[in-house]
């Protein structure tokens, strides 16, 4: 059955060489999808806490995320459950940008570009590419990050490897399952 995805591209901040993946995915999908198809695309662990932010000009107040979260951020607040990538765009002419925060304490942040409305197969999410290995999880955010590669501090993980990255191996709703990774 056709039906209605957007083309998503999600980049993280103050990394280079730049990480990034793109996916595609339904139009139906609520932010809470979105949350969990960004953690698989990327390679985190859904163990911290994350939001969306939106808005006009520099100050992005408006947040989407978990319910919980109005408390602790300041900004109109939306539950993600409750809103859906449709509705979100509107009348919005892709590209529509938004930025995404996982992991309050590392602030692991992406920016998120709905890139083009296509049609395409209903189902989950569908990977089309991306480069490199995500960051190892807690590892103290972009400027630690930027300093192990540079060989400034050590590893806390002394296998990870910041250059291999393979579509591939992307499973969507592993974390359901108990599972991670495609073997």
């Amino acid at each position: 059955m056709s039906a209605a995805r957007y083309v998503i591209k999600v980049f993280l901040y103050q990394i280079t060489p730049q990480i990034w993946r793109s996916f595609s995915i339904s139009e139906d999908a609520t932010f809470r999808d979105l949350h969990e198809a960004i953690q698989d695309a990327m390679g985190w662990e859904a163990k911290h806490p994350h939001e969306f932010r939106h808005g006009k000009g520099k100050r992005l107040v408006d947040v989407i995320g978990p319910v919980g979260l109005q408390e602790l951020v300041p900004g109109e607040f939306q539950d993600e459950l409750g809103i859906t990538i449709k509705q979100f765009i509107g009348r919005q002419r892709p590209p529509v940008r938004i930025l995404y925060r996982y992991d309050f304490a590392d602030e692991w942040i992406h920016e998120v570009v709905f890139e083009k409305k296509i049609e395409g197969e209903a189902g989950g999410p569908e990977m089309i590419g991306g480069d490199r290995a995500c960051p190892p999880e807690d590892f103290g955010g972009a400027f630690a990050f930027m300093q192990a590669l540079a060989g400034d501090i050590e590893w806390m993980n002394p296998g990870y490897d910041p250059i291999p990255f393979d579509p591939k191996k992307v499973k969507f709703g592993a974390r359901q399952r108990g599972t991670k990774r495609k073997k």
